[in-house]
């Protein structure tokens, strides 16, 4: 079932109007704020939604989030003349400070911040309509998504100004340093995870709520973006022993709307196109807007802005390049002149490819496998946390920790797939005799499972930081590239931050 995270207009007005204490007295009874809202579980409830809403916002998974991931990764390339010229800018790392979807990145998952804040500020208001359980469950997700917004821009932007609580005044916070926006980071996992259920305990519409699991997944990509295998390797174990995730059969069920929540999802971003569409264009996060323009931005038969880059085409094994098999995710991922859609009623031909016939399009996330043609509106799910990556997480910090016979097992697992059935590594191309050959072939089976799904970004980044590319992936990448621009707007706008708080090179 799809998760109905609704962002409520009450909640808006006490999201926005939270520091306005004319807006907050309580002796105005027709005046909702947060020393009137918070009095009852069901508010409780609706408070933690507006924060996963964030997530649905334009400006995060609606649009600008997996534009941002996969331009500055090498897993996309240009569909053609069409791309935007800020889009353009990021792909072709000539960006600064002024981008717009830097801006609305980093305004989004600040907006996730404010909103958890509000949450874990007046969550022991509520006593009405509760349970002690659910209010620790609810303040569990406030942390977890408090956490995964500072993962987000700590990994990207480096320091950053800490906004632990509601903004108070017009002032804004200095810039703290990466170990203490880490120390934050992993105390509000800590909590996460000592609060929250195991995926299990969740059913219907509460399908799409963090868990453990995702908790400690979270933990475990920080860790390792630090290059930390050692701290990463306990939360990975502990989701691998827990008997809540498996691999699904069919590849292809994690990127369609029919299976979502699937045994294979740690976490998803929910949407649905059943909920409501207002602020999908533009969206400043006010309205309900449960879809996202993925299929559309990116599909062989709607705009194609974004197509697969040809070193990641490239990189798939296939007997023609001396595999012995040719790899099957290869149909998975990608659209191709002749291949079938919308039921099988369809065939892809050249009229209906834009721009460049012979380069392939994705097929994640696309809605025409079941129908004519894309929009802006599509309800298909983002699977945020595979299983499939962890297990790829696990084989990386085995080889590491204990060697490659200790990754095995788990790499071999995602080459087991029922319709995949890759052959096991070792194979020709890939050898793993030694913790080098297997690193290769991690990196290898990391980006041929993964393709598209905004990973590829921090992968390159965290291993460029630990000097574990064997090459630069990126063309026109440059050392000021390794940390984002802190928006202009964001140093004009923070009087605690001046131009010399800027990441070096911008």
């Amino acid at each position: 079932m799809k998760t109905r995270f609704i962002l409520t207009l009450i909640i808006i007005l006490v999201g926005f109007n939270s520091c306005d204490e004319d807006r907050l007295s309580p002796t105005n009874p027709n005046q909702l704020g947060s020393e009137t809202f918070y009095r009852t579980g069901p508010q409780l409830v609706a408070a933690i939604n507006s924060v996963y809403a964030g997530l649905q916002a334009n400006n995060l998974y609606n649009r600008e989030y997996f534009f941002l991931q996969d331009l500055l990764s090498d897993d996309c390339d240009t569909g053609g003349p069409q791309l935007e010229a800020a889009r353009a800018q990021v792909l072709n790392h000539v960006f600064d400070g002024s981008n717009p979807l830097v801006e609305a990145n980093w305004r989004g998952w600040y907006r996730v911040i404010h909103r958890a804040n509000l949450v874990l500020e007046n969550a022991d208001k509520a006593t009405e309509e509760i349970t002690e359980d659910l209010r620790s469950r609810v303040i569990g997700e406030a942390y977890f998504l408090r956490a995964l917004a500072h993962y987000e821009l700590v990994t990207q932007w480096g320091g950053i100004p800490l906004m632990l609580n509601t903004a108070e005044s017009p002032d804004g916070n200095p810039r703290a340093s990466e170990d203490e926006v880490y120390a934050v980071l992993f105390a509000d996992l800590t909590e996460a995870i000592n609060r929250l259920p195991l995926r299990s305990a969740y059913s219907g519409s509460d399908s799409g709520r963090a868990s453990k699991g995702a908790a400690q997944a979270l933990a475990a990509k920080a860790h390792m973006f630090r290059g930390n295998y050692s701290a990463a390797r306990p939360f990975l174990l502990e989701i691998v022993s827990s008997n809540q995730y498996s691999l699904v059969d069919r590849y292809l069920d994690n990127f369609e709307e029919e299976n979502e929540n699937n045994s294979e999802s740690v976490w998803e971003i929910q949407f649905s196109e059943a909920f409501g569409t207002a602020g999908a264009w533009n969206g400043n996060g006010n309205g309900i807007a449960e879809v996202t323009f993925r299929g559309q931005e990116y599909g062989p038969t709607a705009w194609r802005n974004v197509i697969p880059s040809l070193p990641l085409f490239n990189d798939y094994e296939r007997v023609a390049n001396g595999a012995a098999k040719d790899d099957p995710r290869i149909s998975y991922n990608f659209f191709r002149i002749g291949d079938p859609f919308n039921g099988g009623s369809e065939v892809l031909t050249v009229d209906k490819v834009q721009g460049d016939t012979e380069r392939a399009s994705w097929r994640k996330y696309q809605m025409i496998y079941k129908r004519g043609a894309e929009n802006t509106q599509s309800g298909i799910n983002f699977r945020a946390i595979r299983y499939a990556d962890v297990l790829l997480m696990m084989a990386e910090v085995e080889n590491e920790l204990s060697g490659p016979s200790a990754a095995l097992p788990y790499i071999n697992q995602v080459r087991a797939r029922a319709d995949v059935a890759m052959p096991p590594y070792p194979t020709a191309q890939y050898p793993t005799s030694s913790k080098i050959e297997m690193f290769r072939a991690i990196q290898h089976e990391r980006r041929v499972e993964l393709a598209g799904e905004q990973i590829r970004n921090k992968d390159i980044r965290r291993w460029r930081r630990q000097n574990l590319l064997s090459s630069e992936p990126i063309p026109n990448w440059n050392v000021r590239f390794d940390k984002l621009p802190i928006p202009l707007s964001e140093i004009d706008n923070n009087s605690a931050l001046t131009n010399a708080d800027q990441n070096p090179g911008y």
